[in-house]
């Protein structure tokens, strides 16, 4: 354990994380059908937009949100890249499979999610229990793979964070990674995952919802 941790103060900590836990549940073992449908099994990948603007406020609370998600180690590499401006937009553009372009422009915003391949520098501030930057330096296909990984997440708690917060959402893989990471991160240590359009979607250009497998298609038990 760090000596910057005092152990009273860590222990006090720990408990009341572990009563807020036990204390939510109580409350709220576990949520209804329609608040599941909200944030998953109801919820739809959009591609059209009302012309309504999303308030900053609200992206602010989403990312708070997402923040909270779990990752390993509290890495937290994803970094959240909100497209807004005609500029940005014009230079997203030029990734884009064409029939993706119209899909971008049209939503009020457009997220570009990558991760920071520096994320371990960071571990000393998001997990002071013990210095394991060791477990990192030097080894970029771990960084790699790590940052990926969690950042992977990361991105899927803001699309349900966003649900949640009455929003809709359209993730898009149609585009080039070296393109964005070429306009967007030239010479950083930030490298692009995925896109997703994110507003108030037009429900009336969604079609029927396709098929998934059933259980014991895509799960056993060992």
């Amino acid at each position: 354990m760090s000596d910057s941790i005092n152990p009273e103060a860590a222990a006090a900590a720990r408990e009341l994380a572990q009563n807020e836990v036990r204390e939510l549940r109580q409350r709220l073992p576990s949520l209804d059908d329609d608040a599941i449908k909200v944030i998953l099994s109801g919820a739809r990948s959009h591609y059209a937009w009302q012309d309504k603007p999303v308030p900053d406020a609200l992206l602010e609370q989403m990312y708070e949100i997402t923040a909270l998600g779990a990752t390993s180690m509290n890495s937290c590499p994803a970094r959240f890249f909100f497209v807004k401006s005609e500029e940005a937009r014009a230079k997203l553009a030029k990734s884009l499979k064409p029939k993706n372009v119209e899909k971008m422009t049209s939503a009020p915003v457009t997220v570009i999610i990558a991760h920071d391949l520096d994320f371990w520098k960071e571990l000393p501030f998001l997990f002071p229990h013990e210095d394991r930057r060791a477990l990192f330096e030097g080894k970029d296909a771990h960084i790699e793979t790590t940052a990926f990984r969690n950042g992977t997440l990361q991105g899927a708690y803001l699309m349900i964070a966003a649900r949640a917060l009455g929003l809709d959402v359209g993730a898009m893989s149609g585009f080039s990674n070296e393109i964005v990471d070429e306009e967007f991160f030239k010479g950083s240590s930030l490298r692009s995952n995925f896109l997703c359009n994110i507003g108030y979607a037009d429900e009336s250009a969604l079609f029927g919802k396709l098929p998934r497998f059933p259980f014991n298609k895509a799960c056993s038990y060992l």
